[in-house]
């Protein structure tokens, strides 16, 4: 069931995605070659927990049979696509590309946002990777307007990714948010305009384009969380928990 939600409710989640918006930028400034995994993720339950919210990913148990998620970050490296658990062991380098994705519960509402970043130098390809998985997610962001519908979004995001000569994963899409981090409806990185739920003034939905250098298939790891390309290719993933309105769509996550 979609929920329309009040702008008194859309406030409440922008506070969320504020914080959601704080710890991904700091991030950005933190994350470099030497730290390990577990660092990051240690620096953005610090932020969540100063602002006195509740980190969404930790303990998360989803419906598919996995144990709960164990930290508040996702952090996925070069083929990791998603939800890559942080780890002590694991120590950044130069030349890898970083996707941090994190959720955060704020006064019993949700925000949650993805940023990919690249340590020191990398291939030209790799690069234009990044700026496609971006410009992919602010093309379904366009597209997401009251009127329109979800397969507006997934096909501006389909479509410009794959003309760019990458491909989009399929197996993970993009979701509504409110008083629980993952509603209806579903929002696919795939499929035709013109299909799918009508967009209308009060929904909530986070846009997350996850885009490989080669085929989109994925798998999941002997962890139970990660997924990581069929065929070792690269991928990045961008995200925004956006808001719907007659006036206009609103960016949640940003500063």
């Amino acid at each position: 069931m979609i929920i329309i939600k009040s702008r008194e409710e859309i406030e409440k989640i922008r506070e969320s995605s504020r914080i959601v918006a704080e710890v991904l930028q700091t991030l950005r400034g933190f994350v470099r070659p030497g730290l390990t995994t577990w660092a990051l993720n240690k620096k953005a339950e610090e932020i969540i927990r100063r602002r006195r919210a509740k980190a969404a990913f930790k303990g998360y148990k989803p419906s598919f049979g996995s144990r709960p998620y164990p930290a508040a970050l996702c952090v996925s490296i070069n083929e990791e696509v998603v939800h890559g658990i942080p780890s002590l062991r694991r120590v950044l380098k130069e030349g890898d590309v970083v996707s941090m994705d994190v959720g955060v519960e704020y006064r019993g509402y949700f925000g949650d946002a993805a940023t990919t970043v690249a340590l020191g130098e990398v291939n030209g390809r790799v690069e234009e990777l990044l700026k496609v998985t971006e410009k992919a997610l602010y093309s379904g962001v366009e597209a997401a307007r009251v009127g329109n519908r979800v397969g507006d979004v997934s096909h501006a995001i389909q479509a410009y990714v794959e003309s760019q000569g990458f491909s989009v994963v399929r197996e993970f899409v993009g979701h509504g948010v409110g008083k629980k981090i993952h509603e209806d409806p579903p929002i696919p990185n795939f499929g035709d305009s013109g299909q799918g739920p009508l967009l209308r003034d009060g929904m909530t939905i986070a846009i997350e384009p996850m885009v490989t250098m080669g085929s989109g298939d994925v798998k999941i790891k002997d962890d139970g969380w990660t997924a990581v390309t069929v065929d070792g290719s690269w991928a990045a993933h961008f995200e925004h928990t956006v808001a719907l309105l007659d006036e206009g769509t609103r960016v949640l996550t940003e500063i």
